[in-house]
């Protein structure tokens, strides 16, 4: 069944503000070698890690996972890192030389697909994540039916797994913010966990120069400072 009309030109949007960001300057702003950016990659698999063991187990060697929008491959990279199975392994994406680098740097085995989550077998997946893909898609239907594909995927007792903003950000028309409770209205879920985490961009970039400690304790002690969360829905079993 095709995706209703609504659907393919909120897609449309998002794919020409992406290839628009890939060619501004400010991409730089998120260069990986950049202090802050550093912590918070740090800080995102330290709560990432701590719930999937929680959750699903420290052993992730016979676990099922797709990412969606996955760019270019880097949570799937870290899933091997941790014990995944690399044919276990799947990424979305709907820009294709985001799967090319994906591919180009990532295990052999992963299987990679460029368009929507319609090829996973209802059912069939132990976890799917999506990693900041729902605070770009502005259309209410698009989340919901985006929801929907996740939670018909997952297996009876799997989970979904989101890593997204909790706050709109002034500067940028282009995405909005994913709230607790769009998350509870999202999954009938049997058991959730919330975490929030990263010092705000605009803050953490602003102290880069200090010492990290400064950066850790504000973290830490000032949640409402924290731009962002991981959520993890269980499905019944």
């Amino acid at each position: 069944m095709s995706p209703p009309d609504d659907h393919l030109s909120e897609q449309d949007r998002i794919n020409a503000v992406y290839r628009a960001w890939q060619a501004e300057e400010r991409i730089a702003a998120y260069a990986w070698h950049r202090p802050e950016v550093m912590e918070q990659d740090a800080a995102r698999r330290r709560v990432a890690g701590a719930l999937l063991a929680r959750t699903l187990g420290p052993d992730l060697g016979k676990l099922r996972v797709i990412d969606v929008g996955c760019g270019s491959g880097g949570f799937l990279r870290q899933l091997v890192d941790w014990g995944a199975d690399p044919c276990r392994l799947a990424g979305t994406e709907y820009q294709e030389e985001r799967l090319v680098l994906a591919r180009m740097r990532s295990a052999p085995g992963i299987r990679w697909h460029l368009g929507d989550l319609d090829f996973a077998e209802p059912g069939s997946i132990d976890l799917v994540v999506a990693n900041t893909v729902f605070s770009s898609i502005l259309a209410v239907e698009a989340r919901a039916a985006l929801a929907r594909a996740m939670w018909r995927s997952v297996a009876s007792g799997g989970w979904c797994m989101l890593f997204d903003f909790r706050y709109n950000n002034p500067r940028n028309p282009n995405v909005r913010r994913v709230t607790k409770a769009e998350l509870r209205r999202m999954w009938p879920a049997s058991e959730r966990h919330y975490r929030t985490l990263l010092l705000a961009p605009p803050i953490a970039r602003r102290l880069a120069g200090l010492p990290r400690i400064v950066t850790e304790l504000l973290a830490t002690f000032a949640p409402p400072l924290r731009s962002h969360f991981i959520y993890m829905a269980r499905k019944p079993a």
